[in-house]
């Protein structure tokens, strides 16, 4: 009968007198195991994946994609995965099309038959390309078994692969942020896939065969894992030891208040290049006493591939190489993203997805100071965009009087960003790309300027959500007591202390 009458009010917004007669008292009783009124308390916990995120950005089932369970429909399924192998066959037209040769590949399986056939690593050039090493010793030593692969074939099993990581990424990225829900993400992944292949890092990954998705993922299955789990950071360490730059990950733990995991990470870069050193002893000394620091070795560093600050300094300021001007602003930005990451992970008690921004931010930063960031090593656009769309669904989400459109206009400027190839209009010669006209300018940097974009945003979200927590303790502090009620009254002298 209280369920009907439940119905019959939430139809026609009436009681009858009968059923609210015979509705028990139950729920006026206090609840004596609380010792407070029955009441609904706010909801604070976080999705499963990520405690920090509170409940209400979780994302409500879509009838039409999820069904009653909780989980997609056929129907849905059906669909994603063929507009996915659509867009996967278009890929392969256009790739086709445009003939990909996957030079840097080419490169891995050379380092990789240097190590086998006991040869100089560091002196050894591609004849094709006119191309060196560059990656530490321990990178060769992984490369090595792409050299009993011929390059056509190698080039087949590398692209699946990176494929296979995308959707890799696609996952740690959504545990990352904590949305959309469990069920929904394995769908949302084969979604991604489809959609994140016209990404130019990504497409610019694919086509030269490079690692970064490797690394990504490494980076991001280390991050997503409990802070108490032992060996966290060694993937931060592995990632370090195969490229430098996820290094600055291990700086984020350490500043974070995560020492133990900090350490794990660098005693795995440490095991990495032991390792090294001691299968290549010449490679090695070579290496970290020289060739680490000559940044000409990987190419011309002012064209507009390379998304750097000291790329874009070097175009702005018309200047192959900017020495001091650079350092400086790598410095101060240095300080001020990895600062922006440790302040966003800090206010997690304030702060929706705080680890999430902590870790783009960091991820940022590292692309932003490297010396050498080419279009290919911001594959991390992919965990920024999934961030900023969670941002903007949950913006979407709240009631239409207190809807704003910044989370949806930041968002469409990531994809227009990632998805526009903007540095690709601009002239790419050595000598054209060092006289840019300064229009010109914010386009050849596209990356770099979203990057330093990205890093402001994520500050003042952070300081703005914590001058309006601050604000409401301040608020309740200076309440005057609330006068106790009948019920409250009730409820203290019939506790279980009660006539004590």
């Amino acid at each position: 009968m209280a369920g009907e009458a439940v119905r019959e009010t939430a139809v026609d917004g009436s009681r009858p007198a009968e059923s609210a007669a015979q509705e028990p008292r139950k729920s006026q009783e206090p609840q004596r195991s609380a010792g407070i009124p029955s009441a609904r308390r706010p909801e604070t916990s976080g999705t499963p994946d990520n405690p920090r995120t509170p409940a209400s950005t979780r994302t409500p089932a879509n009838p039409w994609i999820l069904a009653r369970p909780g989980r997609p429909t056929r129907r849905a399924w059906v669909l994603v995965t063929v507009g996915t192998l659509l867009s996967l066959a278009l890929y392969g037209f256009v790739r086709h099309a445009v003939g990909v040769d996957m030079v840097d590949m080419v490169v891995y399986r050379a380092e990789g038959n240097t190590v086998r056939h006991g040869t100089d690593l560091y002196t050894m050039v591609v004849p094709k390309f006119d191309l060196v090493a560059t990656y530490p010793p321990f990178a060769a030593l992984m490369f090595v078994p792409t050299t009993y692969f011929p390059v056509e074939a190698l080039r087949v099993l590398v692209t699946a692969m990176n494929l296979l990581l995308l959707g890799a990424v696609a996952l740690f990225s959504f545990r990352l942020v904590g949305w959309p829900g469990r069920s929904v993400r394995p769908i949302a992944a084969v979604a991604l896939v489809g959609v994140g292949i016209w990404l130019e890092p990504v497409w610019a990954t694919l086509k030269y065969g490079q690692i970064n998705l490797l690394i990504a993922c490494l980076v991001l299955a280390d991050l997503t894992r409990p802070d108490h789990a032992r060996s966290k950071g060694l993937l931060i360490g592995i990632a370090a030891g195969l490229k430098l730059t996820p290094g600055v990950f291990g700086v984020y733990l350490l500043l974070t208040g995560r020492p133990r995991a900090a350490l794990a990470s660098f005693g795995g870069f440490l095991g990495t290049a032991l390792l090294g050193w001691i299968a290549l002893p010449n490679a090695s000394e070579r290496f970290w006493t020289h060739y680490l620091y000559d940044s000409h070795r990987v190419g011309v560093t002012h064209i507009p591939d390379n998304q750097s600050l000291r790329g874009a300094l070097a175009r702005l300021l018309h200047e192959r190489d900017p020495g001091l001007s650079w350092a400086v602003l790598a410095a101060v930005v240095a300080l001020i993203g990895l600062g922006t990451a440790v302040y966003a992970t800090r206010s997690n008690r304030h702060l929706p997805r705080a680890e999430a921004w902590g870790v783009v931010c960091a991820a940022v930063t590292a692309l932003l100071i490297s010396p050498v960031s080419w279009t290919h090593h911001w594959v991390w656009c992919v965990p920024a965009l999934v961030l900023l769309t969670a941002e903007a669904v949950t913006e979407q989400q709240r009631p239409r009087g207190a809807r704003h459109l910044r989370w949806r206009l930041i968002l469409a400027g990531g994809l227009v960003t990632f998805l526009g190839y903007g540095m690709w209009l601009t002239p790419h010669s050595p000598r054209r790309s060092i006289a840019l006209q300064f229009w010109q300018q914010p386009i050849s940097s596209i990356y770099a300027v979203f990057g330093l974009l990205l890093l402001g945003v994520a500050l003042a979200r952070a300081v703005r959500r914590n001058r309006v927590a601050s604000a409401a303790g301040k608020i309740r502090s200076t309440e005057p007591p609330a006068r106790p009620t009948r019920l409250t009254s009730y409820a203290a002298a019939s506790g279980p202390h009660a006539g004590r």
